[in-house]
């Protein structure tokens, strides 16, 4: 590895820790912002995980005399202070040590099981469990009934589960300033959305109110379950996922709060060496990401496929399908075993607005897939 591509990896490693730091700033707004990122960068090096991802072991020559030698990064001083309260500490284990676990078992009937399990493999956070993790989840889970106009979750309030709507429509609003009166409309939950679980991941309280719009029937899943067996799926997922929109051209102007929005909407998929993704001609509402494998694309030609793409990890493909709705432009095969994961067309629009609204922050990449 040559000093340039050294360099790029250095950026990249820390700007993901920027990132990321930058989105729980804004979602906490402490009053004294400095004290509190350099608590929450103390508090990252305690992290054995985030430990290994930061120090890069980088050493540039003097070959390139536009930057200085570059070692490891410095440690921060010792004795790191105690986050507050309202800040994030829960999601690196600090406060969030596994105590002996007894999983809740709720009384349900096999129709329930069923209906439970179904909503669940939908939800990204359930799809790393085992079969074992994913019955001790269902038996825990509690359904429960909520009529018009009641409120589900305050913001602020201090949060113990999670839920999935299983059906009926759900608004949620926010305060976006401690000076607020009133609250601003966010976003609408039905059948199969998530919410509550940053409450959850990240030990804070809740970040937005959510109110049903007409009876709504919801699965609940408390804390002490979701710690003991989703938890530790969930962030491994979830930066698996980054990783993977990392990669991604289209997607490199997105802050990192709109990146971990799009998590909770994307999906996984699996297929075989052989296997078809999408046929040339059909109709298209899914936007690809390559996390794992090799895939080729294909175009009829006077009868004949003819091989006009390859696509590997961090590539992507489906995007002229959502942006310009045109029938599937190509057929993608997966010539080995591959992971992918994939937003349909409603939940982009729904998690991140229109498209256009990327592409226009992109216009150079825009050029380019037009004429694709």
């Amino acid at each position: 590895m040559n000093n340039k591509e050294k360099l790029a990896k250095y950026k990249e490693k820390v700007n993901q820790v920027i990132q990321k730091m930058v989105y729980e700033l804004f979602k906490h707004q402490p009053d004294n912002y400095v004290d509190w990122m350099i608590e929450y960068l103390q508090l990252i090096r305690l992290s054995k995980h985030q430990r290994e991802s930061l120090i890069v072991e980088y050493n540039v020559t003097s070959d390139d005399e536009a930057f200085e030698d570059i070692d490891e990064l410095p440690k921060p001083p010792g004795n790191p202070k105690q986050f507050r309260s309202s800040v994030s500490a829960e999601v690196f284990g600090i406060h969030n040590k596994k105590e002996d676990f007894q999983p809740r078992v709720i009384e349900k009937t096999e129709e329930q099981k069923e209906r439970i399990q179904e909503k669940l493999m939908k939800v990204f956070m359930f799809q790393a469990l085992g079969e074992n993790e994913k019955k001790i989840v269902v038996d825990a889970m509690e359904e429960k009934h909520f009529g018009q106009n009641d409120w589900v979750i305050r913001q602020g309030d201090d949060g113990n589960e999670l839920y999935i709507v299983f059906s009926g429509e759900l608004s949620c609003y926010r305060k976006m300033h401690p000076q607020d009166t009133e609250p601003k409309f966010l976003k609408e939950y039905s059948a199969g959305d998530m919410f509550g679980e940053l409450a959850l991941l990240y030990n804070a309280p809740r970040a937005a109110s959510i109110q049903a719009k007409n009876d709504a029937v919801l699965f609940a899943l408390d804390r002490s379950t979701f710690n003991n067996i989703v938890k530790d799926a969930t962030i491994k997922k979830r930066e698996q996922y980054e990783e993977v929109l990392s990669k991604v051209e289209l997607l490199y102007s997105m802050d990192a709060y709109e990146k971990t929005q799009i998590y909770d909407g994307l999906k996984e998929a699996h297929y075989g060496a052989g296997d078809i993704i999408i046929n040339e001609g059909e109709e298209g509402d899914k936007f690809y990401m390559v996390a794992e494998g090799n895939l080729i694309a294909y175009r009829e030609v006077n009868g004949t496929q003819e091989e006009v793409l390859r696509y590997k990890a961090g590539d992507y493909f489906g995007e002229l399908a959502l942006i310009h709705k045109v029938p599937r432009q190509a057929t993608v095969k997966a010539e080995t075993d591959c992971n992918v994961v994939y937003l349909d067309n409603n939940s982009f629009v729904r998690l991140l607005g229109p498209v256009s609204n990327i592409l226009k922050r992109n216009a150079e990449a825009y050029k380019k897939f037009i004429k694709n």
